[in-house]
């Protein structure tokens, strides 16, 4: 359905597809499947990306410099409900898949049941937690007093929209299950636009500052879980058409095996998705280290990245498709074409994005402020033009990923992760920020000692280096899996009638 609209982000994917054919590199057919597959998805980051941008941007001019790192603290926080959500939504998509192409509407329905009530139970918790102790959590990260002041108030109202977020993914992830992505990125666009009306409105029209961002959170990601409900409830939306299934709302909830099986495979995908979201947490407290001026530039740069990460949302989809799909009609050639393309166009994608960004660093950092002089902008620009640098290698590392998990190969994204993150981005910037002490060395049998040694800071840096060795690792390691082709073996096990196959 939105495959035939003249949108203008699908035109410039695919017309930097075609242009990639001209040259060779790429397929011109495939260029196109691929399009096809990865601009709703991209549409649906640029959207919920730029909400979080303008977020930061507008708390930045009502407040100030503080209230940006207030808020940049509080993320971590507000990314568990995605963490969460995303977890037990890796079942539902499954599940429901599965149900829907065996045409069994009833159990359909238990999955996507189930899936709401696993949500609510798992993030209710994590609500009451943050709004009994917000205080304490931002004190983890954080020691000025002014920032985990406001992060403290943010992080309190904001925390209330967590199940709702979570819901959310369950209703985006039923919609794909039954071959529908234009619903979902219709649903959630629309939240992301409704969320920076409001937040306009609360922040500006009342005053709210920090209180309204969260607010005006909260309040979409209400308006987009009552949406998702209605719609499945319903089976159809005003503007959108006619679903081919709808869920009845009075049927069971709690069902064993059902929950069971989500829990079986939601747990990978929950532990994948932590890793980015734990690692959060010691980067802030070390950038924190710098000060209040830093980090705020650090999570201006950080939402910038997010603009620019947008399309690996698309083409990671789109990578895991297409290579299934060609992996199990058996073709393990036309598999790795597919997957090697994919690459080439991503990482074609993310060079223009990050041009585009290097070139308008500075007044986009200023975007972010009303008075220059409490916010360090040639920190906010000096990091940002790392994130274009690490944002291209991005385009190989989602390539990759996404071809590894359509083979079912998914441990070796998640060991990169760990490697980029815990290996080197933060021990990296700890460098950057104090250093690190070598205590003394005895060699007991010869008697000999060996002193300690310092190694200085690096200072800023250490934070630049970060942003590139984040992405860095997952490119090399997920596309070395990539090259061995060991992962067309690994997808043998997976395909039907298939004998499992060895690592």
């Amino acid at each position: 359905m939105g495959r035939r609209l003249p949108n203008p982000i699908r035109l410039g994917i695919l017309w930097i597809g075609l242009a990639l054919a001209r040259l060779g590199l790429i397929e011109a057919e495939r260029a196109r499947r691929t399009t096809d597959l990865a601009w709703p998805r991209v549409v649906t980051g640029i959207a919920r990306m730029s909400k979080n941008a303008v977020d930061v941007a507008m708390v930045g001019v009502a407040v100030g410099s503080t209230a940006i790192a207030g808020v940049g603290f509080a993320s971590p926080f507000w990314g568990l409900a995605f963490a969460i959500g995303g977890g037990v939504a890796g079942g539902t998509i499954a599940l429901v898949s599965q149900r829907y192409g065996a045409e069994a509407f009833d159990s359909l329905g238990q999955a996507v049941r189930s899936s709401t009530v696993l949500v609510i139970l798992l993030t209710l918790p994590v609500t009451a937690l943050f709004w009994t102790y917000p205080t304490e959590l931002i004190s983890i990260i954080g020691n000025d007093p002014e920032t985990i002041a406001l992060g403290a108030a943010y992080l309190q109202i904001v925390g209330l929209g967590i199940p709702f977020a979570g819901l959310n993914l369950i209703g985006s992830r039923t919609f794909v299950g039954m071959d529908d992505s234009w619903t979902p990125m219709v649903v959630r666009a629309g939240g992301a636009v409704a969320n920076i009306v409001l937040n306009a409105v609360l922040i500006f029209g009342l005053g709210m500052g920090v209180e309204g961002a969260a607010m005006g959170t909260v309040l979409a990601n209400v308006v987009v879980t009552a949406t998702f409900a209605v719609g499945l409830v319903a089976g159809w939306l005003p503007g959108v058409g006619t679903f081919p299934v709808s869920i009845d709302p009075f049927g069971s909830y709690f069902h064993a095996e059902t929950v069971r099986d989500l829990t079986t495979i939601g747990l990978p995908v929950l532990g994948t998705k932590s890793v980015w979201t734990t690692a959060e947490f010691p980067m802030l407290a070390i950038v924190a280290l710098f000060g209040p001026q830093v980090v705020a530039a650090y999570v201006i740069a950080r939402r910038i990245w997010g603009l620019m990460n947008t399309p690996g949302w698309g083409f990671g989809l789109a990578a895991s498709s297409l290579v299934g799909q060609e992996l199990g009609g058996g073709d393990e050639g036309q598999a790795e074409r597919y997957g090697r393309e994919i690459i080439r166009f991503a990482v074609a994608i993310y060079v223009v994005a990050a041009i585009i960004v290097f070139v308008f660093a500075e007044p986009i950092v200023l975007l972010f402020t009303d008075d220059p002089a409490e916010l360090s902008i040639p920190t906010a620009v000096s990091l940002i033009y790392a994130a274009c640098l690490a944002v291209i290698l991005k385009g190989v590392s989602t390539g990759a990923d996404g071809a590894l998990k359509a083979s079912g190969d998914t441990r070796w994204p998640f060991y990169s992760q760990l490697v980029g993150m815990f290996g080197l981005a933060i021990p990296l910037a700890y460098l950057g920020a104090a250093g690190l002490m070598i205590p003394s060395l005895s060699v007991p049998v010869l008697g000999l000692t060996v002193p300690g040694a310092s190694i200085p800071p690096l200072g800023l840096t250490g934070l630049y280096l970060a942003f590139v060795a984040e992405t860095a690792a997952p490119a090399a390691i997920n596309y070395y899996r990539f090259s061995t082709g060991q992962w067309k073996v690994i997808s043998r096990g997976y395909r039907p009638d298939a004998a499992p196959a060895d690592d």
